[in-house]
């Protein structure tokens, strides 16, 4: 049974006071029903999107990265640097991002070709980036007072984009959070500490930003896999969300380890899977670095090309890109990621129609790039995404057998596609119009049917 939580929790080690405010998430909600039809409907502009940024940003930001001499440090702080929770919570007193602007940020996800950004209003160190009802360890109670998930909720909604938000399960930070870190066990002890409680105030948090964020795309949770997270909790949890906003998409981290049979999408992290996953809603998240979180050491960015192919290869698979980025203390994004921002935002300029509402590839392979696909019944178009051009000009298209109704470089003049017996032959400008990705948009008639031989 979950226990309501008291006025006031005094736990050693803690001087954050935990809040109980109605109106309390109700116990045991019950998952509603969902035909196929009905899920279909709540994940299409999630499945039509493709792209969207993620952002980490806490008061971790204020150390940024560094520690006791090391500089490897990120989001992870508290936990990788063995920070004490009083000194940790100094680090709110200095959080003070005087040069955030809400409408900047959201601007820039927009104008990457980005649909939807998703931001954390809790991470594992327990701080809250909203002004919580239930605790005092938030950015309103820091010198900055003000919430940037409002500012940015309503920013990111101007510019179009679906607003979402990232919470964390784990909580290194709360009282009645178990299990406690090895290293702080002897001066931060549980004894007291209460799992139950800790559940009832996690789901009074969700229930709050579901309601006072309100409609957001996704509830993007993180931090499930320690072994006091168990059934009920992910299901109960799940309930929750869909009871409180019955649109709302939630990832499949709700359940203990990431079970795929809990939630709506699987969150391959830093990694592409070889072949996607067939048949099932994915979403890669993604580094633009090494880290997640602001480390001001840390400018090992991927290129431009690199991250426009990645997001190139997610669609061709089937999948969608959330591509982060680690504000600093001050509220501004690192120059290297405003640069990634916009040199992605000039391709998506031209080329966005190859990305957005697009399914996966039907070749086996292509040796020269990949490509998305938006298939009708009575015509389809493919999208050949080019990374090596072809010396001769002529692009070999093994296999398709579908009538030719046109073709043309996105963003450019029209080319001539040719049948041949064993696929189609386009012959194509020299030299590249885009030497990372040109884009041929290839007319068909019908659904796409490509010989595998």
């Amino acid at each position: 049974m979950i226990l309501p939580l008291v006025a006031s929790i005094a736990v050693a080690g803690f001087n954050g006071r935990i809040q109980a405010a109605p109106p309390q998430a109700p116990p045991t909600p019950v998952i509603p029903a969902e035909s196929k039809e009905q899920k279909d409907a709540r994940m299409a502009w999630w499945r039509k999107a493709r792209f969207g940024m993620f952002i980490h940003w806490g008061i971790y930001s204020v150390p940024a990265g560094e520690w006791d001499g090391k500089t490897n440090y990120a989001e992870w702080i508290r936990e990788s640097a063995h920070i004490p929770v009083d000194t940790y919570n100094q680090f709110q007193q200095k959080f003070n991002p005087v040069k955030f602007d809400a409408k900047a940020w959201a601007k820039m996800a927009h104008d990457a070709g980005m649909r939807y950004l998703v931001i954390t209003s809790k991470h594992h160190d327990g701080f809250n980036m909203f002004d919580s009802k239930y605790t005092d360890f938030k950015v309103t109670n820091t010198p900055f007072h003000r919430d940037p998930i409002k500012e940015l909720s309503k920013a990111v909604r101007a510019e179009g984009l679906k607003f979402c938000l990232y919470h964390s399960i784990m909580d290194w930070h709360h009282p009645d959070y178990l299990p406690r870190r090895g290293w702080e066990v002897k001066d931060r002890p549980a004894d007291g500490a209460d799992f139950s409680r800790f559940i009832q105030y996690l789901r009074n948090d969700v229930q709050q930003i579901l309601t006072d964020y309100a409609p957001l795309g996704v509830v993007w949770f993180d931090g499930e896999w320690e072994n006091t997270w168990k059934e009920p909790y992910g299901s109960e949890l799940y309930a929750l969300c869909r009871t409180v906003d019955p649109h709302v998409i939630v990832n499949n981290r709700v359940g203990h380890a990431r079970d795929r049979q809990l939630g709506d999408y699987s969150t391959p992290e830093q990694t592409i899977p070889a072949t996607g996953l067939p048949g099932v809603d994915w979403e890669t998240c993604m580094t633009m670095n090494d880290n997640w979180g602001y480390n001001s050491h840390d400018h090992n960015y991927k290129s431009v090309k690199v991250l426009i192919h990645d997001l190139v290869d997610i669609a061709s698979k089937g999948g969608n890109l959330l591509l982060n980025v680690g504000p600093t203390s001050e509220g501004t994004f690192p120059p290297e990621a405003v640069d990634r921002l916009n040199g992605i935002g000039a391709w998506m300029k031209v080329n966005h129609d190859s990305i957005y509402d697009t399914t996966a590839s039907v070749f086996p392979k292509l040796d020269w790039g990949r490509c998305t696909v938006r298939t009708g019944s009575k015509r389809s178009k493919l999208f050949l995404h080019v990374f090596d051009w072809p010396v001769d000009g002529k692009l070999v298209v093994p296999g398709l057998k579908n009538k030719i109704r046109g073709a043309r470089v996105l963003g450019g003049p029209n080319v001539v596609a040719e049948q041949t017996g064993s696929g189609v032959i386009v012959t194509v400008p020299m030299p590249p119009p885009n030497e990372i990705d040109t884009v041929i948009e290839v007319d068909v008639d019908g659904a796409p049917n490509v010989s595998a031989n």
